[in-house]
Order: C-alpha cells, then structure tokens, then sequence
C-alpha cells in the first residue's frame, strides 16, 4: 500500500491527536487508508429544499433555509435541554437538543440564515427538529453545497460530543480524498476490470463518498463488494492449497479391531446414510498422507458426535491418541458421558479434564497422556495448557470451533512433530454463503438425516393468553412420565425489558404445579458450579419432571425423556438460538413438542421469527432465514483470526457476489497458483499486503 495511505489520521487537518485516539477507540481508525474505508450506511438527497408548510409527515428528511431564534436552554444550571425556533417565510418550527449544549448555545447569530437538515417528530401535537443537522449559508449559498447526495455515517455518542458527527465525518473525507485519490493503487487486474465492467478503485472510492447519482452507488458498492470478496477467497483458497500441498499428515491405513468392534457390537443405533457417507469422507482424508482439515456441519440431533467418536477409532487403531476440544465445561461433561456410556464395554481409557479437575485428578491425566495409556482426552480450553503432552496425538476434534481464537487451537495443533487430523464440529447450521466463507479453507462435510426413530418436534406458537391450556398440555405429558423444560431469557427483572424472568416463573410454576405430585427444579448461570450439576442431575436421573432454565441448557443437556421445550418470550430470542433450544426435545422416540410463548405486541421481525420456527424444523432453511432477517452482525461467534470484518460486504444480502468471486478466485489459482503472471502482479502484491501485518496462521484450522 502507498506510503501516504499509510499515514497516521493523526496528521489529517481537523483531526489532532485527540479525535485520532477516539477514531481509533470508537471505529478502529488508525491511518488514512482506515479512513478511506470507512463507508457511509445510507445517502439523503441534499438537491431539494423545502419550506415550513410543507412539512405534513415524521417519515421523510427535509432540508430548510432559513433563520435561527429563540435560543433557550431549559433546566438548572446543569442544562437538561436547548430550544430554539426555526424561521422561514411560510412559518416556524421548533428545533431541540439534548446533547452537545454548550455548542449550540454560541452557535447561532441574530439574523444569519442556517441550512438545517433532519427528519420531524411530533411533541404534543407540533412538529419539530431534534438534533438537526445545521450548515452555514454565505452569499446565498450552503457552505458545502447542498445539490447532490450526501453520505450518512455511522457515529457515537463521544464522536458528536467531541464533533464528528457525520457532517464532519463528510467534511475529513472530502479532505482525504483530495490528498490521497492520485495514489489510491488498482489492485485489480484490468482483464478483470474489463470482463466484469467494474470501476476502477479511484472511481469507486470517490463514488462512495461522495457520489453523484443514486446508479453510481451501486456501481462503486458493487465494485468494492467485489474486491473485498475476491482477497478473501484467494487467501482461503491459497490457505487450502498449502495444506494440502505442503503439510503432511500422519498415515491412518488400518481399519482394525477398535473400529470394527464398535461398528459391529456397540452402535447405539444404526449409521443413516449421511454419516456413512461423512466417514468414509473422513476415513479417505486421514489416509492420504496429507493431513486432514473437515469441517463437519450437522444439525441438532443429527449424530455429529458418533461420527467424531468413530473418527476416533480409527486413529487408536493406528496407534494414536486423540483429544476432543468443547468450548464450555457442561459440553466437554455432556461428550464425555456420551462418548464413555459408548465405550463402556470396550477396553478404551477416556479422560476428562476441565477448569474444575481436581490437581490430583490433573496429576494422574498428565502421566497416563504422556505414558500413551490414556487414548482419548475430552475437555474445555485447559487442554492446551503446557502441562498436557501426548505421547503420539494423532487427532483433533474441535467442537463449535469459532469459540476457540485461533492461536488457542494452534496450541492443541503443535502438540506433536507433525500436525494431526483436524475435525471441526458445528452444531450451527450454516448458510451456505457463510460457509463458503467462514471456512473456506475447510472442506465440508454435512450431516443432513436424523437418526432412525426420531419424530420431528411439532412447534406451536401461543400467546399469553392461551397460557391455561399450555399448562393443561404440561400436566397431560407430565402424567404420561414425560418431562419438561420452560426456558426465560432473563434471570432477574429488568427495568427496561418488559419480560416474565426466571425466578417469578419458578415461583408461578410452584404455584401450578404444586408439591408433592410435581416436582421443580431451577437452573440458571449464577448458580454455583455445584448447585447447577446438583440440579441438572436430578432432571437427566428424572427426579424432577420440570426444569426452569435460562439458556444454560442450550446446549449440553441430553435427556431423551424430556419431550416438551417452553420458550417463553419467544419474540426476544433469535433464530438460531430458538433453534438450539428446540434441539434439547426429540432426543426419544417419543413425539416432542416446542411452544413459542409470546405477548400479542410482536415486531414484524419478531413474528417472522416464530413463524419460520413453526413452519420448518430445517436447522439450514432457518439459518438461510436468520442470515437474511438479521444480518451477519458483527459476525460473533464466526469470525477467524479478523477475516470476516468486513468494511463494505453483507452476507445476508451479497450471498450471490460470494459464490461468483469464490469461482472466479478458484479459476484465477488453477491457472497461476502462486500468482507469478504478469497479468495477476497486482493480485499478488495486494495478497502480500494484506497478510505482511497478520500473524501466518494459514496452516491452522
């Protein structure tokens, strides 16, 4: 990248080194190029003017001429709020703010026409401005001139206070642009400018900012999206070609006793042909010499982990250990109960070891890992601690893999002289745009059938209303020896939340289900570690015949005979974690129910949300839904090592441009793998640019 590009926004006039440190703070804006792409969300049309008559709607944004008075601040000495009246000659409108006081009260002068922008609200009838944008007016004219469309940037609180709002965020930009637009380099090959009709960078960025028709927009939107796409494809692409190219793996050629045994006299159930299909996937891999990078996709229920444990057996029967990494205690617990009930007739040792083993237990997994006795350790993140060595890892499964950085698993991934087999496990659907991103460098493996005997969950939606026959329904399951979870989303009440919380819902549930005939059990995260095993015990050993929860039992609690899952405030839920909780019923073969509760008062958003859930139990069609409602956010829970901060692409809305650029990056790499055409120079100086600050973890999973 240009020096000058490179420039600390320090050193941008009207910057200085206190708005740098909150740019810094607040955006992540460290240098010029930080700056350049920082991009407006939405535009306003700044060509046309209206006056005060003509303001009839709070829907729309108007842009005034006219004169400021009446500048008046309301409250004691620490000012609650400014008044003042907005003049033109068809009437005047009141103008307010709350913020940002001691600006505005030297701000007008008696006489001076203003330029101000904004869209109306309504207070006791009238309308007014609240926090409107003003600009100057000089001989007749705004000061920036008003005839064109004008970008709206993403701001806080401490920006407007310290003056970077988006006017000011607009007038820095302008500044940047006229330094740096002669240097902006192209990095885009032009036979690819040319093929796909794309801008060229100092077009697209110049567009952006500050465009001049609502069609260049997307022009420059498109353009931008696109190279943002296309380095990250490469960098996945190139990240999967050197692993498989350049690492080598352990060689797992037996299929021996431990496997066959298994497969032959202990499977709790029978194989659906997906997970035969994701094993011989599995087995092929781990035999090639090159080592092993899987992600396995697969939905609640789908039987991920009799697929990891067979995966398992194949490395014992090649003479290596294996280690399962989970994310949290009570899913490492929930493996390690399941995967050792399996075992439990065959001569394989299992160890266990989370923050909570005890120093003497520690001391004896130590010394049975490092002697080899110990074939299969399962645990939380304690397992890449320096004291854990293995005699001879030869495989690592990693369960929901985004909740471990990346240098936490390259610590489990240098335990051995050469790296082991990687299997990465989701219990998160993911849409295929997302996949295709989030683990490019992966291949993919999907579990797509349930196990042999499993009914699907009927989902049911019911508003508060109906609450008497839910608990009528509760009491008809609990006699037939069902059991059953009622989850809230909060533990304590919330001023600002209008929700049933967890510990009135236990109460009520007392109430309904009174003593000795039902029994209640409470579980949430505050609880001590102890007092949370005591009580999930007791509902797993069916001791109890309702557990209240908040979302700790997401994941991790498996109890076939709970047959009944209640949401309540189901509307506050997302998507995918709605999905999660249904998951914890149909673990039996008998049929298992889901019940949305919810007030009447819904949002769109809220109400589509219920209804994908009543409509399908397909954990990748709710993904695909989720991706699109809400947006990939700030991707939490999916980022790697930084790759998904996106400054320009939304998945939910760019899933085509995803799939063309990961095409055309993978026929640009069949030709020139390392990039040393001449025609593909600028790709390859781009790449080194953007990898030269990153730490190289191309070669962990």
């Amino acid at each position: 990248m240009n020096n000058l590009l490179e420039t600390n926004i320090t050193y941008l006039k009207g910057v200085g080194p206190k708005r740098a440190d909150l740019l810094k703070k607040e955006l992540d804006i460290v240098t010029y190029e930080d700056m350049l792409n920082y991009f407006p969300f939405r535009y306003v049309d700044k060509s046309k003017f209206y006056k005060v008559r003509d303001i009839t709607t709070d829907t729309t944004w108007f842009q005034l001429k006219g004169k400021v008075s009446n500048v008046t601040p309301v409250g004691d000495k620490r000012t609650k709020y400014i008044t003042a009246t907005f003049t033109d000659d068809t009437g005047s409108i009141g103008l307010v703010w709350f913020r940002g006081l001691q600006w505005v009260k030297n701000r007008f002068q008696p006489g001076k026409e203003y330029l101000i922008f904004g869209k109306p609200s309504v207070f006791k009838g009238r309308f007014n401005f609240v926090h409107p944008e003003v600009e100057d007016v000089i001989d007749g004219e705004p000061l920036i001139q008003g005839n064109r469309l004008e970008g709206i940037y993403r701001t806080s609180e401490k920006m407007k206070n310290m003056g970077l709002g988006t006017r000011s965020i607009a007038r820095l930009m302008k500044l940047l642009l006229a330094q740096v637009i002669e240097v902006i380099p192209e990095p885009l090959p032009d036979y690819l400018t040319k093929h796909y009709k794309l801008l060229s960078a100092k077009q697209a960025y110049m567009n952006i900012h500050f465009p001049e028709s609502p069609e260049i927009i997307k022009e420059a939107e498109r353009r931008l999206k696109f190279e943002e796409l296309l380095f990250l494809q490469l960098q996945m692409l190139k990240q999967k070609i050197n692993i498989q190219q350049k690492i080598r793996g352990r060689v797992f050629s037996v299929v021996g006793s431990f496997f066959n045994d298994f497969y032959h006299h202990h499977l709790p159930f029978t194989l659906t042909d997906a997970q035969k299909r994701v094993i011989k996937e599995i087995r092929l891999d781990m035999k090639s010499g090159k080592q092993m990078n899987r992600l396995l996709q697969g939905d609640v229920g789908s039987g991920k982990t009799l697929v990891a444990l067979m995966s398992v057996l194949i490395a014992l029967d090649n003479g290596f250990q294996a280690a399962m990494m989970a994310p949290t205690e009570i899913l490492a617990t929930q493996h390690f109960h399941s995967i050792t009930t399996m075992l439990q007739d065959m001569d394989v040792e299992v160890g266990l070891l989370t923050g909570s083993t005890k120093k003497a237990q520690r001391k004896i997994i130590h010394k049975r890992l490092k002697e080899g006795k110990m074939q299969l350790l399962i645990g939380t993140h304690a397992l890449i601690e320096d004291t854990v060595e293995f005699q001879n890892l030869g495989l690592v499964i990693i369960d929901e893999q985004h909740r471990f950085g990346v240098a936490q698993r390259a610590r489990l991934w240098k335990k051995n002289s050469l790296p082991p087999h990687v299997l990465v496990m989701t219990a998160t659907p993911i849409p295929r745009t997302l996949a295709m991103t989030v683990y490019g460098n992966l291949d993919v493996s999907v579990i797509d059938e349930l196990p042999p005997g499993r009914k699907p969950v009927k989902t049911l939606h019911f508003f508060d209303n109906n609450r008497l026959k839910v608990i009528g329904f509760m009491r008809d399951q609990i006699k037939k020896g069902r059991q059953i979870y009622v989850v809230y989303p909060l533990i304590n009440e919330s001023e600002t939340l209008d929700l049933k919380n967890l510990m009135d819902g236990y109460e009520q549930m007392q109430r309904d289900f009174p003593l000795p005939e039902y029994q209640v059990s409470v579980v949430h995260g505050r609880l001590k570690p102890e007092d949370k095993e005591y009580e999930m015990k007791r509902f797993v050993e069916g001791k109890t015949d309702i557990m209240v929860s908040t979302t700790v039992i997401e994941v991790g609690v498996d109890v076939p005979n709970a047959s009944v899952m209640i949401i309540e405030n189901a509307e506050r839920f997302g998507l995918s974690q709605l999905h999660q909780l249904r998951g914890r019923v149909g673990r039996g073969t008998d049929q298992s129910y889901c019940i949305l509760m919810s007030g009447h008062k819904l949002s769109n958003e809220g109400r589509k949300r219920l209804e994908i859930m009543v409509k399908t139990n397909d954990g990748f069609e709710i993904a695909e839904a989720d991706l699109k409602l809400r947006g990939p956010g700030d991707m939490q829970g999916t980022r790697q090592s930084g790759m998904l901060e996106f400054k320009i692409v939304n998945l939910a809305k760019d899933g085509l441009l995803v799939t063309e650029t990961r095409t055309i990056a993978q026929k640009i790499l069949d030709k020139d793998t390392n990039l040393e055409l001449p025609e593909n120079n600028r790709l390859k100086r781009k790449l080194l640019d953007l990898t030269k600050h990153k730490a190289n973890w191309g070669r962990i999973s």
